[in-house]
């Protein structure tokens, strides 16, 4: 074999070992968060659908019963209550989030006075501890002693609402709350997305004669259409899997009045006797919803496009 054979030869040996080390070592960094998924999303997951068609409650053998599960669920009331209750927490919660973090932005956008103070005193909600934004919600909306009746009673209201003790204000509360803890973190992202508009366009449109109102409908909204849509999506898929403002504030209560399905979930899986086939065949129920949700969105989007 000629000698410039051998070297071309080695080079690619060379060139093959080298690209194989590349990999293992790029697959190395992959592999840790890679084994956490499957091991902790992936294989539950999957071991979750197939225990939707089973019977099982952790301790006895795991019994096959078909689409039994799914056919409970049409007789099951506190199933559909909490249905059609995390339809309406999301229906409540994800356009008024959606203004109310919109309007901060383009308020904390401009140059008023102790901007970045402002925008650390809105962002703060959403990383404060839960448990204790909580406990403050539920003092200044307490039905006997809180602030908000109080002002409400010194402007003469006499029925005065129970707030999170009372049925029909019981997901208004919940609502609110939600809205005020999550609304800064949206904020933000609305702030990033503000900063990647273009100011020409503004100052083009503020030349021809138009006013604040019809820069912002037809030269700043459409700008920010990308933005929107992604805070659109998150807001949906995360008012759909609601728990634990449910949990600290009105423990699903009162009655079912603010009993969701991730909720339901946990009642029928960890509160009495286990029913984990059940409780998988109603987060198969709610991972459909939030599916068909997304697609929708996404399909309305591809057509605005």
């Amino acid at each position: 074999m000629p000698r410039t054979t051998k070297t071309a030869s080695a080079v690619r040996g060379k060139g093959m070992n080298k690209n194989l080390r590349d990999s293992l070592v790029a697959y190395s960094f992959i592999a840790p968060n890679f084994i956490g998924f499957c091991v902790f999303t992936l294989v539950p997951m999957i071991f979750a659908i197939c225990l939707a068609f089973c019977n099982w409650d952790g301790v006895h053998a795991i019994q096959f019963v078909g689409l039994q599960n799914f056919a409970d669920l049409l007789s099951d009331n506190t199933f559909k209550v909490s249905f059609v209750n995390t339809i309406i927490y999301a229906v409540g919660t994800v356009p008024l989030t959606l203004v109310c973090s919109l309007g901060l932005a383009l308020l904390l956008n401009q140059k008023v006075f102790a901007r970045n103070f402002f925008r650390t005193v809105a962002f703060f909600p959403y990383v404060a501890s839960l448990v204790a934004v909580a406990a403050v919600w539920n003092m200044i909306f307490n039905p006997s002693m809180g602030p908000i009746n109080m002002v409400l009673s010194a402007f003469g209201v006499e029925e005065l609402p129970r707030w999170a003790a009372g049925k029909e204000t019981a997901m208004i509360t919940v609502i609110l709350f939600s809205v005020w803890k999550n609304m800064g973190y949206y904020m933000v992202i609305y702030l990033a997305g503000l900063q990647g508009t273009n100011p020409e366009l503004n100052e083009a449109a503020e030349l021809d004669g138009a006013n604040r109102r019809q820069i912002f409908w037809h030269i700043i909204l459409p700008q920010l259409r990308p933005t929107t849509f992604f805070v659109v999506i998150m807001l949906t898929i995360t008012s759909f899997k609601v728990y634990d403002q449910m949990y600290m504030i009105t423990q699903g209560g009162p009655g079912n009045a603010t009993m969701t399905l991730v909720y339901d979930i946990y009642n029928v899986a960890f509160v009495g006797t286990p029913r984990y086939g059940y409780a998988s065949a109603i987060s198969m129920v709610l991972f459909a919803l939030v599916l068909i949700v997304t697609l929708v969105q996404f399909r309305g989007s591809s057509a605005d496009n």
